[in-house]
């Protein structure tokens, strides 16, 4: 039998190979106990952390990974430029209580290469805000979900509601492959200043970062959002209310949901609300 590629991290073990992961997900789901399972990309922050501490007030093991899927980025330049700060994440994850990180190379979960991957039928979700604005992203985030979560194939799956629409669309594709996971969309972890933490925070200059606390401005004053946002050198990709369970457009009202994508220079910020 051959020996485990794995390291142990005071309580958290980090596994690089599916098989290795495979194995000691099975001894777990032997015993009976549910999993819970925080996928992202690294550069990890609180918001991030918030979704392990939700994950282990639900379930007895959390899993977290951290992958960079080359197949959603639609543009290559952004992909290299991605945010990648492991030593710090790991500190992070040990901190907070993870039983294991998984860190694969892109050989690992591709295989056979990221070219004549699967299709997915997505629906209007794929033509509409996010899906209109990055053609091929959220086919990348079904094939890169589909691997992780047959990998895993955890009892619940724990993402930030900031990417709303993401949210959606692993949801759908969780329906169409039939699994019983259960999706917690977990609250947007804010800056005292109101901007939405994400990784992409990382990449603004100083004065991009004030600027960019216009957006969660915006959202507050909806018929003023587009003047908020131009005013703070925002290039508007979109100001949408839409239904917030369907995304179908919808006047701003009490349950519907507000979103923005913008950019802030070179770096794209989305964020949402659910009005009141």
């Amino acid at each position: 039998m051959p020996v485990l590629t794995l390291k142990s991290l005071k309580k958290m073990i980090l596994f690089k190979k599916t098989a290795d992961l495979h194995r000691w997900l099975d001894q777990q789901k032997a015993s009976g106990k549910a999993i819970g399972f925080v996928p992202t990309m690294g550069a990890l922050h609180e918001g991030h952390i918030s979704l392990i501490n939700i994950s282990k007030t639900t379930c007895p093991f959390t899993v977290c990974s951290i992958f960079v899927n080359p197949t959603q980025f639609n543009d290559p330049k952004d992909f290299q430029k991605y945010p990648i700060t492991l030593e710090k994440d790991i500190i992070l994850l040990e901190k907070a209580g993870t039983d294991v990180l998984f860190l694969p190379e892109v050989a690992e979960m591709y295989p056979d290469g990221t070219n004549n991957l699967e299709k997915y039928d997505l629906g209007r979700l794929e033509t509409i805000l996010e899906g209109k604005f990055r053609p091929g992203h959220f086919q990348g985030v079904c094939q890169v979900m589909r691997r992780l979560l047959q990998l895993v194939q955890p009892d619940d799956l724990f993402m930030g509601s900031k990417d709303y629409q993401q949210c959606m669309v692993v949801q759908r594709l969780i329906q169409l492959m039939s699994w019983p996971i259960h999706l917690h969309r977990c609250p947007i972890v804010r800056e005292p200043d109101g901007l939405a933490m994400s990784s992409r925070n990382l990449r603004l200059s100083p004065d991009e970062r004030q600027r960019a606390t216009a957006i969660y401005r915006a959202l507050k004053d909806l018929p003023n959002a587009q003047k908020i946002l131009t005013d703070a050198q925002f290039k508007i990709d979109y100001i949408e209310t839409a239904d917030a369970e369907t995304l179908e457009p919808s006047p701003p009202k009490k349950g519907a949901v507000a979103l923005i994508a913008a950019f802030q220079g070179e770096i794209r910020l989305i964020d949402n609300m659910i009005l009141a």
